[in-house]
């Protein structure tokens, strides 16, 4: 029954009993009180777990205490970093989720790790294995969402000397990039069954490889052209010239992550304007996460906070 069907039904009751009044004064709440169609709210604010950490050898911090952090410095959800997981067994996620839930958390998202740039066909199809396993993990957490990842050629000795080259990173020989696209469409629309089955929308981030520009995401998320892969819009992947590469993205973005770099970073530094990121996103009305990723060398304890505030201010309600 729609909201007109209910007034009438409303109204017919309440004139049979003698309360002619009750129904009108539903409907001038309903229409006066009630919020307002399209009413924008703040978007909340996640963070990584990747925040606490950073690949960083000496300050592995484990799930339950990044979740216990993010809780005592006042955000709204927590965005999971499943290589940082130190147990995939079911007590141990369902404790996790327990966790988040008594804080008044939200487990907004999972980022994962898989790679289908590559020629060997069994090896696309243990990533396809792997990534329909993650998308089965977050189904178990109740996360709406996972990170994907194009994966890429491998062809750099080490990930220094792919920042090192701004991410970029030739094909093996005898082979290029329009090769390899056929190969991560396939992949990820082998994917799609177990993701629509279990509620998990596949984000596909910006992120080297054949995401390393907005064209090659979109070229991906447009030819399979599912509601079950959209796009993780990571702030800090494009070097340069950023916000026009963003907004490419906007449009199918599920989940933003924000990259800020206090103490300066760890690969390079980004001077990212977040009111601008704000602004834009709002006019393509997204009104989901925006997942904090710092990824700077201040102590995490003053400037996670620090990147909160600065993210509070950039994406509340203007109105």
């Amino acid at each position: 029954m729609n909201r007109r069907e209910f007034n009438r039904s409303l109204t017919t009751v309440s004139g049979a009993i003698g309360l002619g009044t009750l129904s009108a004064n539903l409907t001038e709440y309903s229409v006066n009180q009630g919020a307002p169609s399209g009413a924008r709210i703040s978007n909340p604010i996640a963070v990584s777990t990747y925040s606490f950490w950073r690949f960083r050898r000496d300050s592995r911090m484990d799930i339950p205490t990044c979740i216990d952090q993010a809780a005592e410095m006042g955000f709204d959800a927590v965005e999971l970093l499943l290589v940082q997981m130190q147990s995939e067994d079911d007590s141990f996620l369902q404790s996790i989720k327990r966790q988040a839930f008594v804080n008044g958390l939200s487990l907004c998202g999972m980022s994962t790790h898989q790679g289908f740039v590559t020629p060997d066909r069994e090896e696309r199809q243990r990533n396809v294995d792997l990534t329909i396993h993650q998308i089965e993990l977050a189904y178990k957490l109740g996360i709406p969402t996972i990170r994907v990842n194009t994966g890429r050629w491998g062809t750099s000795s080490s990930f220094n000397e792919l920042m090192a080259n701004r991410g970029i990173e030739p094909p093996l020989e005898g082979y290029s990039d329009e090769d390899a696209y056929p190969w991560v469409i396939e992949s990820l629309e082998a994917c799609l069954s177990t993701a629509e089955q279990c509620g998990v929308v596949l984000g596909l981030e910006n992120h080297w490889g054949l995401g390393r520009t907005p064209e090659g995401v979109m070229r991906i998320v447009d030819a399979i052209d599912s509601p079950w892969l959209q796009v993780t819009m990571d702030t800090g992947n494009f070097l340069e010239d950023p916000y026009e590469k963003l907004e490419m993205l906007a449009p199918k973005t599920v989940l933003v992550q924000a990259k800020t770099y206090y103490g300066g970073g760890t690969w390079y530094t980004l001077d990212l304007d977040y009111d601008r990121i704000a602004a834009m996103l709002r006019r393509h009305d997204y009104r989901g996460y925006i997942s904090l990723e710092y990824e700077g060398e201040e102590d995490y304890r003053t400037a996670v906070p620090k990147s909160l505030a600065l993210l509070r201010k950039a994406f509340s309600n203007p109105a």
